[in-house]
């Protein structure tokens, strides 16, 4: 079921906190909340707006009800599609999938090469997600950003 009323929309700096908070629930429900997630949870502006990068937050009515990051990476256009996030009683109802669509619309906007993103093998349903919209798995790295990570998908863009 998807919201008739959902709108994606972009950051503000007053939706920082709720980038943070759904970010952190989610963290501590499914894994635990690592120092980089915290770093970069704690100074989204710093870290991802002021590069370059994007935040999109999934609002119904007044309520703020999912999230996610699109974050330059060292590699000239390649971004990393992070820290999604959709809170409880929302989630499997398309919030994810229509702020997956919406990073991939600014990345094509943006003339982005290629999107990455980490993730873990038991997050079935986001795997599941990430390859029906054409991302692919690649090699992970020996050290990934995150310990949790346990698998590392790409999808190329232009």
């Amino acid at each position: 079921m998807e919201y008739m009323n959902l709108n994606i929309i972009a950051f503000e700096i007053k939706l920082e906190k709720d980038f943070y908070n759904l970010n952190i629930e989610w963290l501590k429900k499914n894994f635990t909340v690592e120092k980089y997630d915290e770093e970069i949870l704690s100074n989204s502006k710093k870290y991802i707006i002021d590069k370059g990068g994007e935040i999109f937050f999934a609002k119904t009515n007044d309520d703020i009800i999912g999230t996610v990051a699109l974050m330059p990476t060292s590699k000239k256009n390649v971004f990393e599609l992070s820290k999604m996030a959709v809170k409880t009683n929302y989630r499997n109802k398309g919030v994810g999938k229509q702020l997956l669509k919406k990073c991939l619309k600014f990345s094509k906007t943006k003339g982005l090469k290629s999107l990455i993103l980490y993730s873990n093998r038991k997050l079935k349903n986001a795997i599941y997600l990430y390859k029906s919209y054409g991302f692919n798995e690649i090699l992970l790295e020996k050290k990934p950003p995150y310990l949790r990570a346990n698998i590392k998908m790409e999808m190329k863009i232009a």
